[in-house]
């Protein structure tokens, strides 16, 4: 397997790996509505203490011009070269149960020798279970519960969380490949899609991160730290629920995505008439309402009250 292992380096010293551990993958790129993948990432590299095993190449992996590495300007020149990192390391949950964390930018390459090396990885440590996260953005309320697509071959975890089942094609990622062709090894994997409202994907949402959180947990008996995420998610949430309450529009919208909600979930169609006088098609699109709520959040800053404004 020559080309596959020029894919990665192995870090010297890294952590002796106990077998029979879950793994997580979080891989950020073509759908993270929400910022529930980019968001669970740094708060498990904070709260995990991930110890890298291996770094992949991003020379092989990576199209720079498509996402660039961040570059400090510091007045008069430069500081700092902040690179992405894709990289496989050996984390511990609250109660110090470890777990592989397969964590970072989705590759732009080499799909196919990528999934090679991580099926390497799974059959090397013989991983027990692999369970990954994404989010997509929905026609659904902020007010109401995340909802999760769920995929793989878990199927009492498809029962107990899937509640969108649908027929379709989609754009892949290298996420879903890795889904397929790990069941295809009779690895046990699940895939959880979180239903994120569309007019709050564009921003950092932290439902989604708890969301995402509660889903590993779930799928791996692992146990998260959420705290810090439970206080921002308390003030986010006050800061749009006044946009909202400011907006009619905003509001309209809202109460409409709660009655279609309710009643997809109560298993009967949305009844004929209701919300009677209202359309869609006057109210702003999906675009203008996630960069004004964007807008508003962005100006507003934890503890602003009005001595501080």
């Amino acid at each position: 397997m020559p080309f596959s292992a020029e894919l990665y380096e192995s870090v010297s010293g890294g952590p002796d790996v106990p077998t029979g551990l879950p793994m997580v993958i979080l891989l950020t790129g073509f759908t993270d509505a929400g910022g529930a993948v980019s968001g669970l990432i740094e708060h498990l590299h904070a709260t995990t203490a991930p110890d890298p095993i291996a770094v992949f190449d991003n020379d092989v992996l990576l199209d720079y011009r498509a996402r660039r590495p961040v570059i400090v300007f510091d007045q008069d020149h430069l500081t700092e070269f902040r690179p992405a990192r894709l990289e496989l390391a050996l984390a511990r949950d609250a109660l110090g149960q470890p777990f592989l964390l397969l964590s970072g930018y989705e590759p732009d390459f080499a799909w196919n020798a990528f999934s090679d090396v991580v099926l390497d990885f799974i059959d090397a440590f013989q991983v027990k279970t692999v369970t990954w996260v994404h989010s997509i953005a929905m026609p659904v309320p902020h007010t109401r519960p995340l909802g999760t697509t769920v995929s793989g071959n878990r199927h009492d975890l498809t029962a107990a969380h899937s509640v969108w089942r649908p027929r379709t094609q989609v754009p892949a990622t290298a996420g879903h490949l890795l889904e397929y062709r790990i069941a295809q090894q009779d690895v046990r994997i699940a895939g959880f899609v979180l239903l994120v409202p569309h007019y709050l994907a564009d921003t950092e949402y932290p439902d989604t991160v708890l969301a995402a959180a509660d889903k590993v947990m779930v799928a791996t008996g692992l146990v998260l730290k959420t705290d810090a995420v439970q206080l921002a998610r308390e003030e986010y949430l006050a800061r749009v629920e006044e946009q909202v309450q400011g907006s009619e529009e905003l509001l309209q919208m809202v109460h409409t995505l709660e009655a279609r909600y309710d009643a997809y979930m109560s298993g009967r169609e949305a009844e004929e008439g209701e919300e009677r006088g209202f359309d869609e098609r006057d109210l702003p699109s999906a675009d203008e309402l996630a960069a004004e709520l964007e807008r508003y959040l962005a100006t507003r800053r934890p503890g602003d009250d009005d001595k501080q404004r």
